[in-house]
């Protein structure tokens, strides 16, 4: 919220020094920004337990909510592991991407606007 103090004109009526002012409120209507979905795609290679490993370090799943989301990934070939603003999504993308490089897995991460 911003506040304008606008002043008005001596009115000439004598009085001397003084200033009024009327005080007006512009309130801007902020957008909420897009929300992309990170995903998690399957491929025949990476093990279901090293998922699991990534959906509990990087989107802060417990054990239970991370198998099974896991178990979706592998049956139905993607799932979703969170929703967040894009520089948070782009973030998780890449360090996702970069963990299952770096443990030799060839596992795919990627974003879409939800």
């Amino acid at each position: 919220m911003n506040v304008h103090l606008a002043d008005k004109e001596k009115d000439g009526g004598g009085k001397s020094g003084g200033q009024t002012g009327v005080i007006t409120r512009t309130q801007s209507k902020t957008k909420k920004p897009s929300l992309y979905k990170v995903l998690l795609l399957n491929d025949d290679y990476t093990p279901m337990e090293f998922v699991v490993h990534v959906l509990e370090r990087f989107f802060g799943k417990g054990r239970e909510e991370a198998t099974v989301i896991m178990l979706h990934v592998h049956q139905k070939g993607v799932g979703v592991c969170g929703v967040y603003t894009y520089e948070i999504a782009e973030t998780k993308v890449t360090q996702v991407m970069d963990f299952a490089r770096q443990h030799s897995h060839p596992l795919q991460c990627t974003m879409e606007k939800e």
